[in-house]
């Protein structure tokens, strides 16, 4: 348990000050349960036996001191301390778990800010083996049970602790045997926890694992709705998920049913050590009035110690359970700190979003690009892949040019393109935009271009976010918008459309046409005035009339863009002044599209 404490301090770095401060405030509410029950003992025998004043050195010090001259006027003022510092430490203890709720909860929000903040920091080869269930279980659930099934049972155990020590102290006071007995009953109970260790991580794991595997098969069978139905195999994936919901059931209540166990044993064997105890006190034939005073103390503490043991307990338990959801938490932060991040890669704060798209000062978050963009001998291969991908690629592409690059499936062209959009680092060679390399400064080098897939992504949210992806509401800019829509050749949907641009385009666009949706993807990139397109199949799903509209659009931005396109369909290029052939990861051969494409 202390290498996942190491490794919860390491999740709540800079948090450090808040927990001990939340120690005291643990230590000072546990003095205040040990002041109050320990008087408890003291005003029962003073009531039942007004000499025990004389009797006790504690109480006849304090009755001297205080001057009072009346019995009952001091049974008076100890019944009325003794309430007040256990009301006092009612109200602590209720502002103090209010705190601990309130800490634990914002670092929820925090944690899954942070997650969200990583992952979308990360370098691209961190995404390119994880699946987005898993994703969106860590930033959801994991940071939720982190917090709730971890961070809040550790601190209310930590102050549930320090109850227990300070009661077992008073006890000790009241009667050592006594309470050697009652400390030799708990440790079972913990030993209960100790001994069933690894089975309770066992079950925090299948219960996470199966929390995941639901959202993957809800995205699996929800994300392609439409073949789902056609082909009729709903049920393969409601087989699935009841597969999943029997094994989350199984690990959940086993864990549930499990951590009531202490509890249970622990009210069924303190009950039986109070009747011993008193059955062996007075077969001693000791006092009766200090049996009641013995009793009355016992009582009180067992009241609040039964509860503080049991919950400490339970905390231990549900920790436990919980340390594959801080392992997976931890494992993802750190690994994404260890990774080589390409240089100069950063993710814009939101200062630094404003900025870019205020267009005042937009030039000075681009790279300067006034010449040509020179792609030197650059070698790539994936870091589980065992042949290299790219080899030696020299690219030279003037200012304004459109060059085309084609090749069979698995040729590179998609690892080229990635490597040109900043995604992936090479190994060696080098990008450089007149002169200058592009890893100095990677973000502004990003600034310059606008990226259109085969397969647009798309908000569930309107037309014109979908066009401004990204920008802020008050920084929306108008003319600019209108402009982008005319270029792609929108203008007639959207008159078409009841709301406009207004229109909600559905989860990944189903409203639309591929059509749409890609000349919505080039409005995207032209709104956001990107000096170099790059354009990967982006029509290669389209039927040949939707192509052409496409293509058309596409065309009537030659010369004013630096525009690089991957394409199946080789009318597709022919409007490009230079064509690349690829195959095996090297250019195999260049020149215009007459010189490269009639051979193919």
């Amino acid at each position: 348990m202390i290498g996942y404490l190491s490794k919860f301090f390491y999740i709540l770095a800079g948090k450090r000050r808040q927990l001990f401060f939340l120690i005291f405030f643990f230590l000072l509410t546990s003095l205040m349960e040990a002041i109050g029950i320990g008087l408890v003992g003291p005003f029962i025998a003073l009531a039942s036996n007004p000499q025990a004043i004389y009797q006790n050195s504690w109480l006849h010090w304090f009755y001297t001191q205080s001057g009072f001259q009346n019995d009952k006027q001091f049974l008076y003022l100890l019944s009325a301390a003794t309430i007040g510092i256990l009301y006092f430490k009612s109200v602590l203890s209720f502002y103090g778990q209010k705190y601990v709720f309130k800490f634990s909860f914002k670092q929820q929000g925090e944690l899954s800010a942070k997650l969200l903040h990583s992952y979308l920091a990360a370098p691209y080869t961190f995404h390119l083996n994880r699946n987005s269930a898993l994703l969106i279980q860590n930033v959801i659930n994991e940071t939720d049970k982190f917090c709730t099934h971890f961070m809040l049972p550790f601190l209310t155990s930590l102050a549930n602790i320090t109850v227990i020590l300070a009661l077992i102290f008073l006890l000790s006071k009241t009667n050592l045997i006594a309470t050697l007995s009652v400390a030799a009953i708990l440790l079972p109970a913990f030993g209960l926890i100790y001994f069933f260790r690894y089975k309770i991580s066992q079950w925090g794991q299948e219960a996470s694992e199966s929390n995941t595997e639901m959202i993957r098969i809800i995205n699996h069978g929800l994300g392609g709705l439409k073949e789902t139905r056609i082909i009729g195999c709903e049920s393969y994936f409601e087989n699935q998920m009841k597969a999943q919901i029997d094994k989350f059931a199984f690990a959940l209540s086993s864990f549930q049913a499990f951590s009531i166990l202490p509890r249970i044993l622990l009210e069924a064997i303190l009950v039986t050590f109070l009747v011993g105890f008193t059955i062996i006190f007075l077969l001693s034939n000791q006092n009766a009035e200090n049996l009641t005073s013995v009793l009355g103390v016992f009582a009180m503490a067992s009241i609040r110690l039964l509860p503080s043991v049991s919950n400490t307990i339970y905390a231990f338990g549900i920790m436990r359970n919980s340390t594959y959801s801080v392992d997976k938490v931890y494992y993802d932060l750190k690994e994404i700190e260890n990774l080589e991040v390409e240089r100069g890669q950063k993710i814009l704060d939101e200062r630094s979003l404003r900025k870019l798209f205020d267009s005042k000062s937009y030039s000075k978050c681009c790279l300067p690009f006034e010449q040509e963009i020179i792609l030197d001998k650059i070698t790539y291969r994936y870091p589980s892949a065992t042949e290299t991908n790219l080899k030696e690629i020299s690219l030279h592409i003037k200012k304004g040019q459109s060059i085309g690059i084609i090749g069979k499936s698995g040729a590179g062209k998609t690892t080229l393109i990635d490597v040109i959009l900043g995604l992936l680092a090479p190994e060696t060679g080098n990008i450089r935009v007149d002169g200058k390399t592009i890893y100095n400064d990677l973000r502004s080098w990003q600034n310059l271009i606008g990226y259109i897939p085969q397969s647009i992504f798309l908000i569930d949210d309107t037309i014109e976010k979908n066009i401004t992806f990204g920008v802020p509401d008050d920084l929306i800019d108008k003319p600019r918008l209108e402009k982008a829509i005319q270029s792609a050749q929108l203008e007639e949907l959207i008159e078409q459309l009841p709301d406009g641009i207004n229109t909600v385009v559905g989860e990944r666009g189903v409203r639309l046409s591929g059509g749409q949706r890609q000349r919505i993807g080039i409005a995207r990139v032209l709104y956001h005035e990107r000096e170099i397109l790059v354009l990967d199949e982006a029509t290669a799903a389209l039927d040949n009339e939707t192509e052409s509209l496409v293509s058309e659009a596409i065309r009537s931005l030659s010369g004013t863009k630096t525009m690089i396109i991957i394409a199946h369909r080789l009318s597709t290029l022919e409007h490009c002044d230079r064509v690349y052939s690829i195959e095996k990861g090297r250019v195999v051969k260049s020149g215009s599209y007459q010189e490269v494409v009639a051979c193919v």
